[in-house]
């Protein structure tokens, strides 16, 4: 049987000189439970060691509705500023464009100030990849381009991305940027496949841009299946696992990256066992068959 391409060991971030492991590992939940500095550095350790370079975080990871707005940046930091050798070792990928309590913000006057506090938090003179994390509908596209630019040329940024942008939001703010965007990151997971059929990530290869899926464990819907649905998906992809001895979390983000688009699983968990684990993703061989039967799960009826 047939089977599909397997994912590169490494890929270039989009148009940029960017290379980024094929997997991610995120920090929203990095400053949780008052972790150390210690405990933050033994997952950062976890996650490079296991080849996964690219490593997510944001502005807004760690505020708990009340406080801890940038804490997820500043443990980060204080890994960073405890061990400077970490910084050549990994894509540091952040986001900005939320201000609690207000939703997004993406003014001029704010944008830039989130960005120099980013680059505070993490002690750091430059981002490779910063987000903007969810779309301001009030400030125009050509307001956000011309601060990223500022920043990009400020040497404060390396490349440019969005987070839960619709295609036409992304169409708009790559139209007023002089540098290409090159990622997007939105939800997808084989609980969340709109993406496989609604242009979104036919629009990502149209322009380079590397997907990051976040949550691709379906917000852990995939370890604790809910419904009918969700049973029917991890019933596939358990028995793909057990066929190449993996976990169904590993089958899950193998199966994101036998996408032709590329696409990159950030795995959210904050345990050093379960992001090293991650990495057997890269030796699955997937066929079409298996991979459409997720997909047909997934979907709750037959392909047409």
């Amino acid at each position: 049987m047939t089977q599909l391409p397997a994912p590169p060991a490494a890929r270039r971030l989009g148009a940029s000189d960017i290379e980024i492991s094929p997997l991610a590992w995120g920090m929203w939940r990095l400053a949780e439970n008052r972790r150390s500095v210690a405990e933050a550095a033994t997952l950062v350790h976890a996650a490079l060691d296991a080849g996964i370079t690219l490593l997510d975080t944001a502005d807004i990871y760690g505020f708990d509705g009340k406080g801890g707005f940038g804490d997820a940046e500043a443990l980060l930091g204080e890994v960073l500023g405890a061990e400077p050798a970490l910084r050549g070792r990994m894509v540091l990928a952040s986001k900005g464009g939320i201000m609690p309590p207000l939703p997004y913000d993406q003014s001029a006057s704010y944008l830039s100030g989130a960005i120099d506090a980013s680059l505070r938090r993490l002690q750091v003179e430059c981002i490779d990849l910063y987000q903007i994390h969810r779309p301001d509908i009030l400030t125009h596209p050509q307001e956000v381009a011309r601060t990223l630019e500022d920043a990009v040329a400020a040497g404060k940024i390396r490349a440019l991305g969005v987070s839960n942008f619709t295609q036409s939001q992304i169409e708009a703010l790559a139209h007023f940027l002089d540098t290409p965007l090159v990622a997007t990151q939105p939800e997808i997971s084989p609980l969340r496949i709109d993406c496989f059929e609604n242009g979104e990530l036919d629009q990502a290869m149209r322009l380079n841009l590397a997907p990051l899926a976040w949550s691709p464990l379906g917000g852990g819907r995939l370890l604790a299946p809910q419904g009918e649905r969700d049973r029917a998906v991890a019933a596939e992809l358990d028995r793909i696992a057990a066929e190449q001895g993996v976990s169904r979390s590993v089958a899950a983000y193998g199966w994101l990256m036998a996408h032709p688009a590329g696409i990159v699983p950030i795995i959210g968990s904050q345990s050093a066992g379960r992001i090293a684990e991650g990495a057997a993703a890269l030796g699955m061989c997937w066929t079409r068959q298996d991979w459409y039967a997720v997909l047909v799960a997934a979907r709750g009826e037959r392909l047409p």
